[in-house]
């Protein structure tokens, strides 16, 4: 055998928000189209993509510290209502 672990290692990122690490699968990536943040679910968005756990919590923590703009290396505040409403929503979804 060659030495190869016959598990894939999974991508893992940081979400901006509360600072973990977790599986790329678990997050949802945002890009900035214009001067406001997107969701990007399947992450075929191009551009610079942060990333966050769909959660309010994780979101709130990521506005206050004003980390989108930074990591998505924006010049100003970004409009965050759509990546709001798309957490909502998965936050219904899940029980």
């Amino acid at each position: 055998m060659s030495g190869r672990t016959q598990a894939r290692a999974c991508p893992e990122r940081t979400c901006v928000g509360c600072r973990e690490r977790a599986a790329k699968n678990d997050l949802l990536r945002i890009v900035a189209v214009g001067d406001a943040c997107v969701p990007d679910p399947r992450g075929t968005l191009p551009g610079r993509g942060a990333y966050v756990h769909p959660a309010v919590v994780c979101l709130d923590q990521a506005v206050r510290r004003r980390a989108f703009p930074r990591a998505l290396r924006s010049a100003g505040a970004l409009d965050t209502a759509e990546v709001r409403r798309a957490v909502a929503v998965e936050a219904e979804a899940t029980p």
